[in-house]
């Protein structure tokens, strides 16, 4: 299917958006809905070379699914295509965070979204079971990968960090696989990449201390560096940027206090698209629009960057045995990981029989029917919004 690069870019743009508004439930939902698009409906890339992203984008600082879009936008329109993809995706959540960030100014609180988010996170849970079934399959080509990914689930539900599971993954993979070869194939990842854990534990120590006491005026330069130093070394969940932002903002900069860092991390977690876009939030509550801008700008920067050198080597290093297996075994883990969110979102959401009755509803139409994430994501809000008022 040959298509302009205006009709691409066209495509990019309205598939990104329309996510960046539907993508609730975190990085896990919304790789599953970039899976189901990009993957099974649209053809835009094999399952093979999703894996491959997604196991090379976990290697990397900054939010994954945002980074995720950049490479489909990559994938489909070129260097245009990066941009575009990561802007619309980004765009909706920011542009909501900040109306939220005024309302917040203004009146002092937000407007109430409990009933919608008791229906979306069950059908959001289904989502993510649909995507970990069918991407599951293409990652688990024989019992050594079966091995690895459930050592690597096992090590995550006992407290391992993300991505020292998944590092770990690959290179057990990498020596496991190639020591004695199978049939089944390998995918890539870089020894390079694995450097960066030392480089964000150094950059990470003069996030933590390069600012004690600048709280007296807050610039808009001094904003977007901060932000755009947390962007630069932030791996991990959300638990890890609240740290982040703790020990910055409230600690170092004084610029928010512990309630106000407390309110902007559920903004975060209750909008759709990045959860990053907690930073708009925070950049209107300390400086007004121009402070979200700043902020936002600030923090996915670094992943416009990351991606656009990562994307063009994924192919070469996919050619080499020894980083092929270390990415079939990174791309099992991934895998893995995502089976690990199921989990832990279910013991958190499947709390009651409406909540079941939703995710079993949305787990029949997503596997059996392959009822579009958007719709199910809809569905689910508006049945939690009956669900209130019947309530």
């Amino acid at each position: 299917m040959s298509t302009s690069p205006s009709g691409a870019l066209r495509e990019v743009a309205g598939l990104f958006l329309k996510l960046g508004l539907i993508a609730f439930g975190g990085p896990a939902a919304h790789i599953a809905m970039m899976e189901e698009e990009c993957v099974v409906r649209r053809r835009w890339v094999s399952r093979q070379h999703f894996l491959d992203l997604v196991g090379a984008t976990n290697l990397i600082p900054g939010p994954n699914s945002t980074e995720m879009a950049m490479h489909l936008g990559y994938e489909r329109a070129g260097w245009r295509g990066l941009v575009v993809a990561g802007v619309c995706f980004i765009l909706p959540a920011a542009l909501i965070t900040g109306l939220l960030g005024w309302l917040y100014v203004r009146f002092g609180n937000v407007p109430e979204m409990a009933p919608l988010l008791q229906g979306i996170k069950p059908a959001v849970l289904a989502v993510i079971l649909g995507a970990v079934w069918r991407i599951g399959r293409q990652a688990v080509r024989g019992v050594r990968l079966a091995v690895i990914g459930l050592a690597v689930a096992g090590a995550t539900g006992a407290g391992l960090n993300e991505v020292l599971a998944l590092l770990g993954g690959g290179v057990l993979g990498m020596f496991w696989l190639r020591i004695a070869p199978t049939p089944e194939r390998s995918a890539a990842g870089s020894g390079g990449l694995a450097l960066w854990p030392s480089l964000k534990d150094s950059l990470g120590v003069a996030l933590g201390t390069g600012g004690a006491g600048a709280a007296a005026g807050v610039s808009l330069g001094k904003l977007f560096l901060f932000f755009l130093k947390v962007g630069a070394v932030l791996y991990g969940s959300g638990h890890v940027l609240v740290a982040f932002l703790e020990g910055g903002l409230v600690q170092d900069y004084g610029w928010l206090t512990q309630a106000q860092l407390l309110d902007a991390v559920a903004i975060g977690q209750f909008t759709p698209g990045p959860v990053l876009t907690t930073a708009t939030f925070i950049g209107y509550v300390i400086a007004g629009w121009p402070g979200a801008v700043a902020a936002t700008a600030g923090i996915f920067l670094p992943s416009f960057l990351f991606v656009g050198v990562l994307n063009p080597l994924i192919p070469k290093l996919r050619a080499s045995r020894w980083l092929s297996a270390f990415l079939d075994a990174v791309n099992v883990s991934a895998v893995a990981l995502m089976a690990v969110v199921i989990v832990e979102l279910g013991r958190a959401t499947l709390l009651s029989w409406p909540a079941w009755a939703i995710a079993l509803t949305a787990a029949v139409a997503t596997l059996r029917f392959r009822v579009n994430a958007a719709w199910l994501v809809l569905g689910g809000a508006l049945a939690g919004w009956l669900l209130a008022l019947w309530a």
